[in-house]
């Protein structure tokens, strides 16, 4: 029997996940803002920007989609790039699901899956094993839940001020761009020594690929490698074995 103590203890710990998305939110903020402004510029109706931010959440397939979208490209053109470049999140649900233990109830997986964004997966398995394992499903759905918000947000503040902003403020277009690089260092650094296997398998990948691929399909081969790089040490340390 659930006794109220124990509910307000789940309900705290996805007010715990929430709060733990404040630095993604962050982060997410200025480069959503910057996708709804570079779709603007595009030329894409407001509403179909949010509209992808909404049903795509994430980030670098998005800002494809507007120069694809843009340059004239087809549902032919578009969706096999944007898979491919989302094709490494496959490879992120193995590991955050070993974390959340059996028996335990939880969301259902597409639901937790969609919410799986790079960031969110790095701060997810950096910081769910610290918290309680009965309360780990409903942590990790309010981490999402701040995220996904925090990108609506951002794209939404985009599309409804980008343009101004820039007109008045002609550096703030070169200084979004760095910002989602920076977020992506800044969750690397908050992993540990974690993130050194994964970033240096993607670095290679990349250095062997370059000279004989274009890039469209280096950077997702690239990541997707980084990826299970990464996958295979968390399970490596998972059971026990030492690399």
């Amino acid at each position: 029997m659930v006794t109220p103590e124990r509910a307000g203890m789940r309900q705290s710990a996805g007010f715990r996940g929430l709060v733990a998305s404040l630095p993604i939110v962050t982060g997410y903020l200025p480069v959503a803002f910057s996708f709804g402004l570079a779709a603007l510029q595009a030329g894409l109706p407001a509403s179909t920007a949010l509209l992808i931010s909404a049903l795509v959440f994430a980030g670098g397939s998005q800002f494809v989609m507007v120069g694809l979208l843009s340059g004239g490209g087809g549902l032919l053109t578009v969706l096999p790039t944007v898979m491919l470049m989302n094709a490494r999140h496959l490879l992120y649900g193995a590991p955050v699901a070993a974390l959340l233990p059996a028996g335990q109830p939880r969301p259902p997986a597409p639901a937790l899956a969609f919410g799986l964004t790079d960031e969110v997966f790095a701060t997810a398995i950096s910081q769910l094993p610290q918290v309680g394992p009965a309360d780990r499903a409903r942590w990790l759905i309010g981490l999402q839940l701040g995220a996904y918000a925090g990108w609506l947000a951002g794209t939404a503040s985009g599309l409804a001020m980008g343009v101004q902003l820039v007109a008045q403020l002609p550096l703030l277009a070169d200084m979004l761009a760095f910002v989602l690089p920076g977020l992506f260092l800044a969750l690397m650094l908050g992993l540990g020594a974690g993130w050194l296997v994964p970033a240096s398998c993607a670095v290679v990948v990349t250095c062997l690929l370059l000279p004989r691929l274009p890039g469209a399909v280096v950077v997702p081969l690239a990541m997707l490698a980084g990826a299970a790089a990464g996958a295979c040490v968390q399970r490596k340390e998972g059971s026990g074995v030492v690399a």
